[in-house]
């Protein structure tokens, strides 16, 4: 059986941690620059307020005092996400990190009438050890897991905990999950199914294979057979990505390139981490900058640029190094650049690296230095920072500069920012 971890509305249980006073209240986590809403509390989304809501529209119920807003806090919201990977994995083995606020693992070896004891227990131990709400579905698959951590969330008798344990309990979940709730299926694929009459998860499930695979391909047969409760996604669980992309719209327009090779050494440094975390490497490196397209009195230009590397990589220094080639040949004066990013990819498995046939020597010892300096990196750096960096690189977080006019104080990473308690 597998158990999926999702930590209830995560950024906003991040925020009240710290701040209990925001117990009981209608909040919202706003996107980079405070541009829309990403993630709401339960008293939110009563209000009416959906994902992507723009913050001009929210402005008057915050100014009202109906609603309270929060920049978002990604250094504070991965350090808790750490915390409560530590508590999971410090309890159950075989725990597979599936997004910052969400795992799944392995009930092997727990009796079956011991599911339910043990996950409430480790539902208290991470609610007292980091403050963070956190709800479980087990199932046999991990697509029904993810249905049974739905149901887990939306009714409160399940104390956190929803068990799919029977076939008429799977039955019974599949004929309450709409389509476009299922994993795997997601905003893209539902439109196409509901209008073939498949409006829930039971009604995907009682078309033949022959059918699913004629339309989704394999992907969509593995999703069906998941939700038959036969095992079909493995432990790597989905295909590697093929592209990875860091990028930010700055508070303020920026004209100056010293300025602009900063925030594009800094998204390339993220990209050359999150390549490592996920153990993979890349061959292409693309930058592009943006002008404010909503500003018809300034000129437009909209430059993209790729830099192609001898080998795959993922160490700091050559990724950066690339992006920077790339920003060299695109930047041009007289614009005022709103966004930029780097975009990674023909990304490979970083152990099946295939090297140059007449590399020399001193290549191959200059990349083993990268590779061990970018590890290090790694140990030291906490996340959202760069606190061991690049010299191209901006000192401070990696959210400095961009508009954030309500973010919380980082509570457990920064020695000025720790929660004072006053007798």
């Amino acid at each position: 059986m597998y158990a999926l971890a999702d930590c209830n509305n995560f950024f906003v249980s991040c925020e009240r941690a710290f701040q209990p006073q925001l117990e009981g209240k209608a909040v919202v986590v706003l996107s980079n620059n405070d541009g829309c809403a990403v993630a709401r509390s339960n008293e939110a989304k009563a209000m009416g307020i959906k994902m992507g809501t723009p913050f001009f529209q929210l402005r008057p119920l915050v100014e009202s005092g109906k609603l309270v807003a929060c920049s978002s806090n990604y250094t504070l919201y991965g350090d808790l996400s750490e915390r409560v990977m530590r508590i999971l994995s410090g309890t159950l083995p075989g725990i597979e990190k599936y997004s910052i606020d969400e795992a799944f693992f392995s009930l092997d070896g727990i009796q079956p009438e011991d599911y339910r004891a043990v996950c409430v227990d480790l539902i208290r131990r991470v609610r007292r050890g980091t403050g963070i709400p956190v709800s479980i579905g087990i199932a046999p698959t991990k697509t029904l897991g993810k249905v049974a951590n739905h149901f887990a969330k939306k009714y409160p008798g399940y104390r956190g905990v929803c068990v799919i344990d029977s076939d008429d309990k799977r039955l019974k979940a599949l004929s309450l999950t709409p389509i476009d709730d299922v994993w795997g299926i997601g905003w893209r694929g539902a439109p196409k199914l509901m209008a073939l009459g498949v409006q829930t998860a039971l009604d995907f499930t009682r078309r033949p294979e022959a059918w699913v695979r004629s339309r989704m391909g394999v992907t969509g047969v593995r999703t069906w057979k998941e939700l038959q409760g036969i095992p079909a996604v493995s432990a790597e669980r989905e295909e590697r990505r093929k592209s990875i992309c860091t990028s930010r719209s700055f508070a303020e327009m920026i004209t100056d390139k010293a300025e602009l090779r900063l925030r594009v050494s800094d998204f390339a440094g993220i990209c050359a981490q999150k390549l490592r975390s996920e153990r993979s490497a890349a061959l292409t490196v693309g930058v592009f900058a943006h002008t404010n397209r909503f500003r018809d009195d300034l000129p437009q230009y909209y430059p993209f640029e790729i830099e192609h590397l001898d080998t795959p990589q993922n160490s700091t220094q050559a990724i950066v190094a690339a992006a920077l080639r790339s920003l060299d040949r695109l930047f041009r004066e007289g614009y005022s650049y709103k966004r930029a990013g780097v975009v990674i990819e023909d990304i490979v498995a970083a152990d099946a690296v295939q090297l140059r046939l007449f590399e020399s020597e001193e290549e191959r010892e200059m990349r083993r230095r990268q590779d061990e300096i970018s590890a290090i990196m790694d140990k030291v750096n906490k996340p959202g920072s760069n606190l061991l960096r690049l010299a191209t690189q901006r000192p401070g977080h990696y959210a400095d500069g961009i508009r954030r006019d309500f973010c919380s104080p980082l509570f457990t990473t920064d020695w000025n920012d720790l929660l004072e308690v006053k007798g």
